[in-house]
């Protein structure tokens, strides 16, 4: 492997049990983590604009407010960290609302099955953020990404209690969503 590969590597794989992250990776966590939680808010601002007078107002627009707490806290560690936010903010803004507004207008089902989608993908990316920050000096990130991983996974068992798994094409509307928050996890880390 050449000088330029391992540096690379370096800069992209996570510590090694015991060895303290980098300030880059945790630039990138706290990044992605404020942008996911603004695409989420956003989410939920469609799919009450759509929904919100219906049954599932109130849940959505509880859902809604802790979203509006998890953003508000990687906001805050944006400042006191002086991170640089992703520049994608304004395609989130459209994007999130978007996908919120549609899937609340193909029903109630479909709406569901986007909150469950969205949410086993942050799910997956806050346990990996966990896993890394296991070893080192950030207990409070940690501590947060796991509470706020929590409540996610309270979001999901809503929309699957809402039963969101009998939406028509339900495994495929999954799939896309779930593609979609990988790519925008992918690219708001760096850009």
């Amino acid at each position: 492997m050449s000088e330029t590969e391992t540096r690379t590597m370096a800069r992209t794989l996570p510590p090694q049990p015991g060895e303290p992250l980098g300030r880059a990776l945790l630039e990138r966590m706290i990044r992605v983590d404020h942008a996911g939680e603004y695409g989420a808010e956003r989410i939920y601002a469609g799919q009450i604009a759509v929904l919100g007078r219906g049954r599932h107002g109130d849940v959505l627009r509880h859902m809604k407010s802790q979203e509006t707490v998890h953003k508000q806290t990687f906001e805050a560690l944006i400042a006191s960290r002086r991170v640089r936010p992703t520049a994608l903010l304004p395609l989130w803004h459209a994007a999130g609302f978007a996908l919120g507004a549609v899937t609340a207008a193909l029903g109630e089902r479909a709406a569901m099955a986007c909150t469950v989608a969205v949410e086993e993908a942050i799910d997956e990316h806050y346990a990996a953020q966990a896993a890394a920050l296991e070893e080192g000096d950030e207990v409070e990130l940690r501590q947060t990404i796991e509470t706020f991983r929590l409540e996610e996974l309270e979001h999901r068992d809503i929309g699957l209690a809402n039963e969101a798994e009998l939406t028509l094409g339900y495994r495929l509307l999954s799939r896309v969503i779930k593609s979609g928050c990988r790519v925008a996890i992918a690219a708001s880390e760096r850009v």
